[in-house]
């Protein structure tokens, strides 16, 4: 059985099914992935209002279309030198399931660019070396080679608890109905 790739054209073999998709995106010289069925929207860097006493990473709080959505700066978040946004920052906006409930939240993270999408399958996934890298070992599914380039996928739902998100929300949410 085969059917058509929406993302490149080509046709997917039915062993090509079983394998993930995965955005992948840039932070620096480094290239990260996140399951593409997590991705909501892909958006320009926007204004965002800030959040008192939040972490360096926060970058605040947006209403997307009536939700509250907390902005995250990934490469403040694994300690890669920041830069200005300008009009190429992108925003990935991804959903996040929570541990604990059935729970899913929206949130945003600001990235370099958005790269590909690539399919990878769990046994391309190989487990990351933990070497004292700035990224917490919590936050990364895996490591895959794609074309001779290392892709770091990250697990999302490790990002950020949805305690933090919670409580982000509920601060933005009362800033941004003054």
């Amino acid at each position: 059985m085969s059917t058509s790739d929406p993302t490149s054209g080509d046709i997917v073999s039915s062993e090509n099914m079983n394998q993930n998709q995965y955005l992948t995106f840039l932070l620096g010289e480094e290239e990260y992935g996140v399951d593409i069925l997590r991705v909501q929207e892909i958006r320009g860097w926007d204004s965002v209002t800030t959040i008192p006493n939040s972490p360096a990473f926060i970058k605040g709080v947006i209403n997307l279309r009536g939700t509250i959505v907390s902005i995250l700066d990934l490469r403040e978040r694994f300690g890669i030198e920041s830069v200005e946004y300008d009009d190429l920052t992108v925003v990935v906006v991804l959903r996040v399931k929570s541990e604990d409930s059935d729970k899913d939240r929206i949130m945003g993270v600001v990235v370099d660019a958005v790269s590909e999408v690539y399919h990878i399958s769990e046994e391309e996934l190989k487990d990351a070396p933990d070497l004292g890298y700035a990224i917490n070992m919590d936050y990364m599914k895996g490591m895959a080679t794609i074309d001779d380039k290392m892709i770091i996928v990250l697990d999302i739902d490790h990002l950020m608890s949805l305690k933090d998100i919670d409580a982000m929300e509920k601060s933005g949410k009362a800033l941004t109905e003054d």
